[in-house]
């Protein structure tokens, strides 16, 4: 499988000077270093845009800066598929939502030809490089390139930027029931507080408690540990924890593979278990596996 380039060096790469351009909406000049002006109306948001969440607050703040000094910096677009005629925000949705807020009727936009996974890479980038991608939309974007388009963990990784451990990591939290992931979401919990309680028997409970004492990562680390199973009698029988080496061994094998990896141990008898989502992942494993040196 052919990986495309990556655009991990962020959107300047993509965009060139445009970055560094100053467009304000409603000037006379349409176009700046390739930049030209669209009737709002004919612009749409990406439904598979990998930010679900937007400040109203932000929002408003925005959309009162762009009713006093325009908007700054166009925003990147493609031509909606499906619709001639018509344009996708590929990154710069809150500027859009803003804009609206403010009464502008065009707004300055830079178009490119852009493929779904291109523009699924460059809307991750531009929300991961600007910390605005809560931990969760961040896991659900890396498994749609996972999964809808085949990219391997690695692949991922140098696309958007990222270690391959982060990539890892982040997907894990995917592994959460779905009410945590809405308390990680909705900011009730943090990404640590989430891997704390992840492999625990019943993390919904935990979570609960968590939140309703305000517990830091450190004590939530420390509930996840020592909560028996006979405190939550609703939970399945809990599994004998991992020793510290074991944990390692099982996150260096993850970091090296890409993958999840599960190491079993029964006194020194077991099980080595690496999941793959997608035949190209079983591919990458085969490859890594079987080359020499």
């Amino acid at each position: 499988m052919v990986e495309k380039r990556g655009l991990g060096r962020g959107l300047s790469a993509l965009l060139g000077d445009v970055d560094e351009a100053k467009v304000v909406a409603g000037a006379p000049v349409t176009e700046v270093s390739g930049v030209r002006e669209i009737p709002i109306e004919l612009i749409h948001r990406n439904a598979d845009q990998p930010r679900w969440v937007f400040s109203e607050t932000e929002v408003e703040e925005l959309a009162a800066s762009i009713r006093e000094k325009g908007v700054l910096q166009p925003i990147l677009v493609r031509p909606a598929p499906g619709i001639p005629g018509e344009w996708e925000i590929v990154a710069g949705e809150r500027r859009w939502r803003a804009s609206q807020k403010a009464g502008l009727r065009v707004m300055p936009v830079l178009a490119r030809e852009l493929d779904d996974v291109q523009v699924l890479e460059i809307a991750v980038i531009e929300n991961v490089q600007r910390a605005n991608l809560n931990p969760i939309e961040e896991a659900t974007a890396y498994q749609q390139l996972v999964e809808k388009f085949g990219r391997t963990q690695e692949a991922v990784a140098d696309g958007v930027g990222k270690s391959r451990s982060h990539v890892a990591n982040t997907l894990r939290l995917m592994n959460l029931p779905e009410v945590v992931r809405i308390h990680v979401l909705e900011g009730r919990l943090s990404a640590g507080h989430a891997r704390a309680i992840l492999t625990a028997d019943d993390p919904v409970a935990l979570a609960e408690i968590i939140i309703a004492k305000g517990l830091s990562v450190r004590e939530a680390e420390n509930l996840a540990r020592n909560t028996p199973s006979a405190a939550r009698p609703q939970a399945a029988k809990r599994k004998p924890a991992k020793d510290t080496d074991t944990q390692a061994l099982e996150a260096d094998l993850s970091d090296v593979l890409g993958l999840d990896v599960e190491v079993v141990d029964r006194g020194g008898v077991g099980e080595l278990k690496i999941k793959y989502a997608t035949l190209e992942q079983l591919d990458e494993l085969c490859r890594k596996l079987t080359s020499r040196g």
